[in-house]
């Protein structure tokens, strides 16, 4: 019995069970008799303690920090420290999920320009519909602007599919300096290494076993699977593209991302581009 809630509920357990005076009470558990009787004066804040449990439902992943900011964003004035206190009442504490085995030993950075299209990285993630069939959704994440590309869901997807995508974004994005994967068979067949080739874009394997390389797309993974894959129920292909293609636009567009200032990514590619002419200084450090 540390804080003073803890107190007042010992000193009215012995009065009401033992039927011990207040005097008597407050000795045995070292509480001062103004303390106990100290009524608070704090309102209730009931607005918005709703507008906060309603916004932690809608974002049932989300921490107070990122409430914090979607809260500021509606004009509420409050700071940090009474969110979180409200946060914190109110039992919307998220628990986190099994934590990973962090790497070990030093890296060869990666040094990219701060620029929209300098990197890319692809990889797939697993998942399955309610029925038990599998389907797998290949990502491709710009690791500058932190964007989600493209989100492809489907059944199977060969080398040949993944070129076409790729040749289909670059028309509408435009074509990037660097592409990171893994060693997957789709990143390594020839209709990969020929895309690559007449593209004239620099594609860069990870070395085998080592995710954290690329660990841009593997952070966007566990978003997906944290905040999406592990809190739906897909019933077919074409409600799960719905879905995904919703919380990609989501992510895009409306998630305060932690690593951008609480940016979204949207709004910090905006910040990147530069008048025609001036060159850009800042570098990203990437996990090499």
């Amino acid at each position: 019995m540390v804080g003073p809630a803890a107190k007042r509920e010992a000193v009215a357990h012995l009065r009401n069970v033992l039927r011990m005076s207040e005097r008597r009470a407050c000795c045995l558990v070292a509480a001062d008799r103004k303390m106990i009787r100290y009524q608070s004066c704090r309102p209730p804040d009931i607005e918005l303690r709703t507008r906060l449990r309603d916004l932690a439902n809608q974002r049932r992943r989300f921490g107070y920090r990122r409430l914090f900011i979607l809260l500021r964003e509606q004009g509420e004035p409050s700071g940090v420290n009474r969110i979180y206190r409200l946060y914190r009442e109110e039992g919307l504490i998220v628990r986190k999920r099994k934590a990973r085995r962090k790497a070990i030993g030093t890296r060869t950075p990666i040094l990219v320009e701060a620029k929209v299209n300098a990197r890319w990285s692809l990889d797939f993630v697993h998942d399955q519909f309610a029925f038990g069939r599998r389907f797998r959704i290949l990502n491709i994440v710009d690791d500058v602007t932190r964007e989600c590309l493209a989100v492809i869901p489907d059944t199977s997807i060969s080398g040949k599919r993944l070129a076409r995508e790729l040749t289909t974004l670059i028309i509408s994005r435009g074509k990037p300096r660097m592409v990171v994967s893994d060693n997957g068979t789709e990143f390594t067949s020839n209709a990969i290494l020929g895309w690559a080739k007449d593209h004239g874009v620099e594609w860069h394997y990870i070395a085998p076993g080592r995710p954290m390389q690329n660990g841009y797309i593997e952070s966007f993974n566990g978003r997906m699977r944290d905040e999406l894959l592990n809190e739906s129920l897909f019933v077919d292909l074409n409600q799960a593209r719905q879905l995904i293609s919703d919380w990609v636009t989501d992510y895009n567009t409306a998630r305060p991302h932690s690593s951008l200032g609480y940016k979204t990514p949207v709004a910090y590619a905006g910040s990147l581009i530069a008048p025609k002419g001036v060159t850009l200084v800042e570098a990203l450090t990437a996990a090499g």
